[in-house]
C-alpha cells in the first residue's frame, strides 16, 4: 500500500507514516487513534482545491497535515505546533 490510500470517501494512512512523524512505534498508532491520543480531521477541497483533501493528524501538541489528491497521492506535507487541544491535557487525550 502507498502511504495514503483512498477507498470511496475514506482514506487510510499507513501507521508507519504517522509513527515516524510523532516518534512512536507503528504498532501503537491504531490503539492511540482508538483511545483519542491521536486525533484526525479530514477536509474536502472546494473551488480551486476541488479534487483534493486535507488530512490533519494531532498528537502531543503537534500536527501533521497531508494534502492528497483523489488517488491518495500526497501533494503537500507540512507540520506545525498546536499546543494543547480542547478537551486534552498537554495535547494528549484525556484519561
Amino acid at each position: 500500500m502507498a502511504s495514503v490510500a483512498r477507498e470511496g470517501a475514506d482514506f487510510t494512512v499507513e501507521a508507519e507514516l504517522l509513527a515516524g512523524f510523532f516518534g512512536l512505534e507503528p504498532a501503537a498508532v491504531p490503539r492511540m487513534m482508538r483511545s483519542g491520543a491521536i486525533t484526525s480531521r479530514s477536509e474536502r477541497g472546494i473551488g480551486e482545491d476541488e479534487g483534493r483533501w486535507r488530512l490533519t493528524f494531532y498528537h502531543g501538541g503537534r500536527a501533521l497535515r497531508l494534502v492528497v489528491d483523489a488517488e491518495g497521492t500526497v501533494l503537500r506535507r507540512s507540520s506545525f505546533d498546536t499546543g494543547p487541544r480542547a478537551g486534552t491535557k498537554d495535547g494528549r487525550a484525556p484519561g
